[in-house]
């Protein structure tokens, strides 16, 4: 497993990649389970990236509008 870091930077390069990815498609993509998955979401929140989450069988992310900011801003 890629380390917290690396893993937050891949997950928020995927994001900007693609408008909407479901979560287990998005965890699998990345090599962790889903839990994990939700803490890195979490992780990027908390550095100001606002991450909409959809709940239920077809649950997923994205970024909010106006989001694709330079990962290290």
């Amino acid at each position: 497993m890629a380390s917290t870091g690396t893993r937050t930077l891949r997950l928020l390069a995927l994001l900007q990649k693609r408008r909407y990815w479901p979560g287990p498609e998005l965890a699998e993509r990345l090599g962790v389970s889903q839990r994990t998955l939700r803490r890195d979401i979490d992780r990027l929140r908390e550095l100001g990236y606002p991450v909409r989450a959809r709940r239920g069988v077809e649950g997923g992310y994205e970024l909010a509008a106006g989001a694709a900011l330079p990962p290290l801003l």
